[in-house]
């Protein structure tokens, strides 16, 4: 394999169960920014990056992460395809936890390791 991206997270998916208060929160403890934006059809609050959401992150969103346990999801980028990726994901052991979800900079699936753990693998939007 010869996939070498520049960082392989692309973001990480905190939930919490008000948006508002979560903000405070992660905004007193980091020291850091926040700001909400629309995103796949919701409301969410990204951690701000010098270069205000285009670079490596996280959002807090309200509701329970993925369709299983809590806890944050950190978001992977994949060589090639999403679907590629869940394909290599399988034949590896992991499990499919969701459809292919289409947001605007890219889409992703999440899928579990063997051992459990959440991921989302990405596949970036191709530019324009």
């Amino acid at each position: 394999m010869s996939f070498t991206p520049a960082n392989f997270n692309v973001w990480a998916e905190i939930p919490v169960s008000n948006l508002s208060a979560g903000m405070d929160f992660y905004a007193k403890t980091t020291g850091g920014n926040l700001f909400e934006v629309e995103m796949g059809g919701d409301t969410v609050a990204f951690l701000q990056t010098e270069n205000r959401g285009t670079g490596v992150s996280a959002n807090l969103f309200v509701g329970e992460p993925g369709p299983s346990d809590r806890g944050p999801v950190v978001f992977l980028i994949v060589d090639g395809s999403v679907e590629e990726a869940a394909a290599r994901c399988t034949a590896a052991g992991g499990r499919l936890l969701s459809e292919v979800v289409t947001i605007p900079p890219g889409r992703f699936v999440y899928a579990a390791d063997p051992d459990g753990n959440r991921i989302g693998l990405f596949e970036a939007a191709k530019a324009a």
